[in-house]
């Protein structure tokens, strides 16, 4: 009935009056601010985490493609081949002097193309390795920003295991896990 300035407050209001009103204080005061600035570490450690995964699945799909144009380049010069050794072939068994010189004009036209072949396999062939290398170094930054994450989340639940049981030295135990998190991070923006 509150129309006649007469109004009922519910029993939590006084203590969300309370906690708006006044800064946290004390113990608990800092365990929340820890919390929030680990928590806030631990969102950003997992995005990065998140990014460098999906970069080493984009790098290994491009050094598959690679590998497979790779693979494709080495068929054809396989089929260049092929043509070269019937040719070859073909003049060996030729009595007949115009045909030779033919066979010997393709013979050199293969050997032509084969090296460019070579040449362009061999280069798709160090692209698909260099992508897999950038891959490897990506899952290697991962596994570090997921370690990172890991041990920040556990110092978050130090923290709330600290909060109820009140003990002091578990405030320790959050902070050093903090630190390891903070330190594995570091590790991984750094790339080691």
């Amino acid at each position: 009935m509150s129309g006649k300035g007469f109004h009922v407050h519910g029993p939590h209001e006084h203590e969300l009056e309370h906690a708006a009103h006044h800064e946290p204080k004390g113990f608990a005061g800092k365990l929340a601010v820890i919390t929030a600035i680990l928590a806030t570490v631990g969102a950003f450690f997992s995005y990065t985490g998140g990014v460098t995964q999906v970069n080493a699945a984009l790098y290994k799909n491009d050094a598959a493609i690679k590998k497979t144009e790779a693979s494709n380049q080495w068929a054809f010069y396989q089929a260049k081949s092929s043509k070269q050794n019937l040719s070859e072939l073909a003049l060996d068994l030729s009595n007949n002097e115009e045909q030779k010189a033919k066979y010997r004009d393709k013979i050199a036209r293969y050997e032509k193309e084969k090296a460019e072949i070579k040449a362009n396999a061999e280069k798709l062939e160090e692209e698909s390795k260099h992508f897999d290398e950038m891959s490897a170094e990506e899952i290697h930054l991962h596994h570090r920003w997921a370690q990172a994450t890991t041990a920040l989340q556990v110092s978050i639940a130090l923290a709330a295991i600290t909060l109820l049981t009140k003990k002091r030295w578990m405030e320790w135990a959050t902070i050093a896990a903090g630190l390891v998190g903070v330190a594995l991070g570091g590790a991984a923006w750094m790339h080691i």
